[in-house]
């Protein structure tokens, strides 16, 4: 029998459908871990050392424990770690709720700088957050069509409709993933949040 061939739209659709239901289903836990691949194999497309790797997935691990204890219970705190640098997104309800935030994460081990880009506000709605989801599908998909990046090398985070890019990239590669993203319907900023690193490098890396 002939397999069935789905248009790029309609598998576009199942995506954000999943993703979309990963996120109600998880919509009662305020904090999240945003990027720990918990109990699969590591990417071998990763740019980061396997090390690296594991310590992100640690240090993501660590950070929503302790953050449970020490920021109040109506915070939205997403918490996404690559190469040690450690994003916050979300939302705070007080300014000494996000510091506390960061101050927290800042403590644990192997932590080598955070982004602090928690907003002062009420926490989103469960609608919000999953639109947010879809954006990012949407995002993740136009990389994986463009035929100039390696799209396994890009982290996607959204919230509230900015876009925020984490991986260990090139100029030329940081460049091209924002205008990707900016393009992308419903996207309202782009955040680059990047490690960059030279073509040779990148050169390096490939070879291995």
């Amino acid at each position: 029998m002939t397999p069935k061939r789905f248009s790029p739209s309609f598998r576009m659709a199942l995506l954000a459908a999943a993703v979309t239901s990963a996120t109600l289903l998880g919509a009662c836990a305020p904090l999240i871990i945003g990027g720990a691949m918990v109990g699969t194999a590591l990417s071998v497309t990763d740019r980061r050392t396997s090390g690296a790797q594991v310590e992100d997935q640690a240090i993501e691990l660590k950070a929503v424990a302790r953050l449970r204890e020490t920021v109040p219970a109506e915070a939205n705190v997403s918490v996404t770690s690559y190469n040690r640098t450690v994003l916050l997104t979300g939302e705070a309800p007080t300014e000494a709720a996000r510091a506390a935030a960061e101050q927290t994460v800042a403590r644990i081990d192997n932590v080598r700088a955070t982004v602090n880009e928690l907003a002062v506000m009420g926490s989103t709605s469960v609608s919000a957050r999953s639109n947010d989801s879809i954006l990012t599908s949407k995002v993740k998909a136009a990389f994986v069509d463009a035929k100039d990046l390696q799209a396994n090398a890009l982290k996607v985070i959204t919230e509230r409709g900015t876009v925020y890019l984490m991986g260990r990239v090139t100029e030329r590669e940081a460049n091209r993933a924002a205008e990707i993203a900016r393009a992308t319907s419903g996207v309202g900023k782009v955040v680059k949040v990047f490690e960059t690193i030279t073509e040779a490098e990148l050169a390096a890396l490939q070879s291995k």
